[in-house]
């Protein structure tokens, strides 16, 4: 059970008891910059909670500036791939591979708060080494674009053409306008 202790004045958690809790009522907290290590945690709490039930809904709660698309495609392949629905929830940030892990919800169960915030654009590289290294580097973050495009498309109903053009800068939206967007379905409160 969880506890919350006072301890010389102040507030102390456990926050593995906090997590335990969270997943315990099938909630995954997606918090902080998308790498491995938050992708493998993410991906091993989807395949628990499928493996407890496959008839329950998951609900994932995303605060996050994004981070590297390959650790993200493993969380949105994941989510596709499980049998129960994922309600995805934006709470402050999805940014970037967040923004696209909160579009690739369930439809109708795609949320955001309304004071939260949601930014899309292209693939980010930093390429460096020699020429034939930047130039496969080139060619896979092309792929890359185009595949997040695809997914974004899927999920919004948008044509690609339109993502391509809306993701060449950085795209800040508020909840309304990801829902006209047909990022998430739904602005709660």
């Amino acid at each position: 059970m969880f506890q919350m202790t006072y301890k010389n004045n102040k507030l102390i958690s456990n926050f593995t008891d906090m997590y335990t809790k969270l997943l315990n009522e099938r909630i995954i907290f997606l918090s902080g910059e998308i790498d491995d290590n938050l992708s493998n945690s993410i991906v091993t709490q989807l395949l628990l909670l499928e493996s407890y039930s496959e008839n329950k809904k998951i609900s994932m709660y995303i605060n996050s500036p994004g981070g590297s698309i390959t650790s993200g495609i493993a969380i949105y392949d994941t989510i596709q791939f499980i049998k129960p629905k994922v309600r995805t929830f934006c709470i402050g940030t999805a940014a970037s591979m967040a923004a696209v892990l909160l579009a690739s919800g369930a439809k109708k169960n795609r949320y955001s708060l309304p004071n939260s915030r949601i930014m899309i654009h292209q693939p980010l590289g930093m390429f460096k080494g020699q020429a034939t290294d930047i130039e496969i580097q080139t060619k896979e973050i092309m792929y890359l674009k185009k595949k997040i495009n695809k997914i974004f498309s899927k999920h919004t109903g948008r044509d690609e053409e339109e993502i391509c053009k809306d993701t060449e800068r950085d795209n800040f939206m508020s909840p309304k306008e990801a829902k006209n967007y047909g990022i998430i379905d739904e602005i709660l409160l």
